[in-house]
């Protein structure tokens, strides 16, 4: 699911129509109607981005929180700000880029990978 779609899931899950949700927290309906068909990208900025995660009742810290954040990043062609502060990861992802786009992986491959990565990482390793 892309940003788009869960912003729009996220206010379904309110019972709310678009113009509901945006008169209560103050948006623009017209822009707010394109981000979620994929039209205009998401916010760059993290404040605005902090308060429209709550306004879809999520909370800080938790999974569904840092989901937000990181497919909006995607959601901008950007590689999420804290990953882009690990000195240790940038210098792999260039061979990690290179060795995804040498590989012809489908679904089932792709998700084996991402298992593998789980299965190994350790946010308290160096």
């Amino acid at each position: 699911m892309n940003f788009g779609e869960t912003i729009k899931t996220l206010r379904l899950a309110r019972k709310q129509t678009l113009r509901q949700f945006c008169f209560e927290f103050g948006h623009d309906p017209s822009n707010w109607s394109k981000i979620e068909r994929g039209v205009n990208p998401p916010p760059k900025d993290d404040a605005t981005l902090a308060r429209w995660a709550a306004d879809l009742g999520l909370t800080a810290g938790t999974s569904e929180w840092d989901n937000f954040m990181d497919l909006a990043a995607v959601g901008r062609g950007q590689i999420p700000k804290d990953l882009m502060s690990d000195e240790k990861l940038l210098e792999k992802l260039p061979v990690f880029f290179r060795t995804v786009r040498g590989a012809e992986l489908n679904d089932e491959k792709l998700d084996a990978l991402i298992e593998t990565i789980r299965g190994v990482h350790s946010p308290n390793e160096d």
